[in-house]
Parts: C-alpha cells; sequence; structure tokens
C-alpha cells in the first residue's frame, strides 16, 4: 500500500477543524492547519484588519513538506486554509474542498465564540465576501460540508480510499 496526503480545505466556517478533530477521533492522522502548521507570511508586518490577519495567513512549508514525507501513516490529512498553498500544493495526492451555503455559513459564524476566526463583524463580512467570491481556496473535489460531521467525514475518507486504491 502506498502513502497518501490529502489537503482539506475550504473557506471559513465550512468545517475544516471539525473534520480534523473527528479524523482524529477514529485513529485518522490528520494536521490542524491553524494550530500546527500556522505561520505568519509576512514577520515583520503586525497585520491589524481582518483583510491583512487573513492574507497574511500561512503555513510553514518545511514543516507541510516533512510531515507529507513521513511514511508512518498511510493517509494524513492537512486540514485548514493557508495563503501560501500554492508554494506545497505539489506534496499532496489530492485536494478536497468542504463547501456549504451561505446559510449554513451564516449560522455556524453565529455559533462561533468570540475569539473564534469570524467573529467579529469585519472578519465575518470578509468570509461572507470571500465565499461569495468562491476564489479563496485551490480548486478540488467538493465535499458537501452542510451534511452532519459524521456523514462528511465518511464522505472524505471513502473518496481519499477510492484515490488510494487506484
Amino acid at each position: 500500500m502506498g502513502r497518501w496526503n490529502f489537503l482539506v480545505e475550504g473557506a471559513s466556517g465550512t468545517g475544516k477543524t471539525s473534520v480534523c478533530h473527528e479524523l482524529r477521533r477514529r485513529g485518522h492522522d490528520a494536521v490542524n492547519g491553524d494550530t500546527d502548521l500556522a505561520v505568519r507570511l509576512s514577520p515583520d508586518l503586525a497585520p491589524t484588519t481582518a483583510a491583512e490577519i487573513h492574507g497574511n495567513h500561512g503555513w510553514d512549508a518545511t514543516l507541510v513538506r516533512a510531515r507529507a514525507a513521513d511514511t508512518s501513516a498511510r493517509l494524513t490529512f492537512f486540514c485548514g486554509g493557508s495563503r501560501n498553498a500554492a508554494s506545497f500544493l505539489d506534496v499532496f495526492d489530492s485536494v478536497f474542498v468542504l463547501e456549504v451555503d451561505r446559510a449554513t455559513l451564516v449560522r455556524r459564524l453565529d455559533q462561533r465564540a468570540d475569539d473564534d476566526w469570524g467573529s467579529t463583524p469585519e472578519q465575518r463580512e470578509l468570509v461572507l465576501r470571500l465565499h461569495a467570491a468562491g476564489d479563496d481556496v485551490p480548486p478540488g473535489t467538493a465535499i458537501d460540508a452542510t451534511a452532519p460531521l459524521a456523514d462528511v467525514v465518511d464522505a472524505l475518507l471513502a473518496a481519499a480510499e477510492a484515490i488510494a486504491r487506484r
């Protein structure tokens, strides 16, 4: 059996962190990009607006490549968004994009804690604008993330296994 790396992307509020936690709970190798890989792309910049903060959020490409080269797990899922994803997309065998409709996104943003991204009015407006534009994530296989979390993860795992069996 081969070794497979998958990127789980999507706009803010589509469920990337929840999917990561559920994958881990089920015993899968899942990396939370927001906590395990996050860096400020311009360390000297002290971003203050939502757009600056969002645009300066990236992943440490060296860590991504090192984790992708680790052969201890058959499947590894890298969950989260990164503005510098183009610099390491080549390590992924496939990209899965979590998609939700606007109503689901608004409901999820309403449920966020005060310190979660997308909870302030400025961040929320940016998230909704980026979601509507649809150009904030790399292209990939769409996964309907409006379904219950268990179903979303089941669909993601089925799609990953189909690729791994090719």
